[in-house]
């Protein structure tokens, strides 16, 4: 018993926690969307952080190209000038421009490769959000077409009647408006039979005093009176 009581109750809390993420479903959607989208402009600008160090090391890169071969045309002119000690230390020189060249060409690579990856993760995810966006869009509008829905055909609350129990009233009402209707005529009826009308009408149709209504009769001879044969 005791162990049915627990699935009963674990069953119980499953049911209400889906429940509670249908009833949150668009609003967890949509508190994930921000997220998604707050990610998606960090790493915008981490690509921009990328893209200006590339370029600032590019700029390095042109400026130190520019120096070693102004040193190297002018370690050239040294040697020709006989002046061998001033081209070594133009040779020193060059050679430690070539270090910082090769170290430039390296991270501008490495930059090359980010900025590469960078792009195809943001545009990737640009996308996905506009697809999610999408999907949201059509959730809410169906979640709103089914909440139409459900509260169109959902139980009534015990304070409130149903559409059959409104029917059903109208029914009764209409059955009691004709039992009264039809009680009515009885009525009248019975007082045209029976009333003090029809028995003064019994007693003249015996002769016993005059006619409360005209007879088609009464109209025939009243019309043969006035009637003058020809002569």
């Amino acid at each position: 018993m005791f162990k049915t009581v627990v699935t009963l109750f674990r069953g119980s809390v499953a049911a209400a926690g889906e429940e509670l993420e249908d009833r949150t479903a668009l609003l967890i959607l949509d508190q994930q969307m921000r997220d998604a989208a707050a990610a998606v402009e960090r790493s915008k600008r981490t690509l921009a952080l990328a893209i200006a160090q590339d370029q600032q090391e590019g700029r390095k890169l042109e400026a130190t190209v520019a120096r070693i071969a102004d040193l190297e045309t002018r370690a050239v002119a040294a040697l020709e000038g006989g002046r061998e000690d001033l081209a070594r230390d133009a040779a020193e020189a060059i050679a430690g421009l070539e270090a910082d060249r090769d170290a430039a060409m390296t991270a501008r690579a490495l930059f090359a490769t980010e900025i590469a990856r960078l792009k195809r993760h943001v545009a990737s995810a640009q996308a996905r959000i506009t697809e999610l966006d999408r999907g949201r869009r059509l959730a809410r509008a169906s979640e709103a077409v089914r909440s139409l829905r459900r509260s169109g055909i959902e139980a009534a609350r015990p304070y409130e009647s149903t559409l059959p129990e409104a029917e059903s009233t109208l029914r009764r009402l209409r059955e009691r408006q004709m039992e009264a209707q039809a009680a009515d005529d009885a009525l009248v009826e019975l007082d045209a039979a029976t009333g003090p009308l029809a028995t003064a009408e019994r007693l003249a149709e015996q002769g016993f005093g005059p006619r409360l209504k005209t007879t088609a009769d009464d109209v025939l001879a009243r019309l043969k009176s006035k009637h003058t044969p020809a002569a």
